[in-house]
């Protein structure tokens, strides 16, 4: 039975602990009996008030190691001054065997800040990343992940990414099935990979009209097709220039340059994946060619498909 300890400080994101949480008690009982024993510990024990108002009773985090120890997100500034106590329990972890140390959110602060994550990759919620580098120059943040695992430390983005980091876990611990049962349990994917950016295109150009929504929609549904900007006016029901100056106006994306963003989110989930060529790809969210798509990756995310599919490799991305 592996050891789960879910680290809380004042302050702490109820999701961030639930979430994870759930995925292990879920885990228990299926194909493999009470593979977990999940507890919830702080500095001193006793209650522990979260950023909502809803206190949760801990036990006193022990000296010996645990299977996985999670950090979990939190106000870092709520009490300052136990964040030295934090930082010397979560090196001793590191030193004393603990398997797996890892965290959600906000919670890689407080890894960075007992040196676990000095010369490692490392990701926290993107309205922290650039703070993180800030603060700790040693670590190598990647703002646009939701999940890192760098060896033996895992890091999260913010809220739900904490599920997705122990989907992973369970799956590295009791295989891809189980993971899949616990992920169906949930409701939610299975799972988004690691690599997968925090950011949806689609969200990110939220606009403020039902009539540029439809338009954004019919894109999505329609990426294999030729979407010129004549043809979404008409389904706006918009002259070209109207429409041009209204989709700029609410999504801050001229309208082709919105197909593109959407079309490299969707071509590169599949890439990630790894389980088709790049050219069918290409062809089948709406890029004419493979040159076309790969200039349009590195417009959006900096890299071509075949860096990103070498990459999600590495980290264990692909199916």
């Amino acid at each position: 039975m592996r050891d789960i300890a879910l680290f809380i400080f004042p302050g702490f994101q109820i999701l961030d602990l639930s979430g994870p949480l759930a995925a292990f008690e879920i885990a228990k009982g299926i194909g493999v009996p009470e593979p977990y024993r999940c507890s919830v510990v702080s500095l001193t024990g006793g209650s522990v008030m979260s950023s909502s108002g809803l206190e949760v009773t801990t036990r006193k985090i022990r000296s010996t190691p645990y299977d996985t120890l999670i950090v979990v997100g939190t106000e870092l500034l709520s009490r300052p001054y136990e964040l030295p106590q934090v930082s010397d329990h979560l090196a001793s972890a590191a030193l004393k065997g603990t398997r797996r140390i890892a965290s959600v959110c906000t919670g890689a602060f407080l890894l960075a800040a007992a040196g676990l994550l000095d010369g490692r990759r490392a990701t926290t919620h993107w309205k922290q990343t650039a703070r993180l580098q800030r603060n700790f120059p040693k670590v190598r943040v990647e703002p646009n992940r939701i999940f890192i695992k760098d060896r033996q430390i895992w890091t999260s983005a913010g809220i739900s990414a904490g599920i997705d980091m122990a989907l992973a876990m369970i799956e590295e611990d009791l295989g891809s099935a189980i993971s899949h049962e616990v992920a169906r349990y949930l409701v939610v994917y299975h799972r988004r990979p690691g690599g997968q950016s925090q950011f949806s295109a689609m969200a990110d150009m939220e606009p403020t009209t039902d009539r540029m929504r439809e338009v954004l929609t019919y894109m999505r549904e329609h990426l294999h097709e030729p979407l010129s900007t004549e043809h979404l006016a008409s389904i706006a029901c918009l002259s070209l220039r109207q429409f041009g100056r209204a989709f700029l106006t609410e999504t801050g994306e001229t309208p082709a340059k919105a197909v593109e963003r959407l079309r490299v989110e969707v071509a590169r989930q599949r890439v990630e994946r790894g389980l088709e060529p790049i050219e069918l790809i290409a062809s089948s969210v709406g890029f004419k060619d493979p040159e076309r798509m790969r200039r349009a990756f590195i417009r959006v995310t900096g890299h071509p498909p075949q860096s990103i599919r070498r990459l999600a490799v590495r980290q264990g991305v692909t199916a």
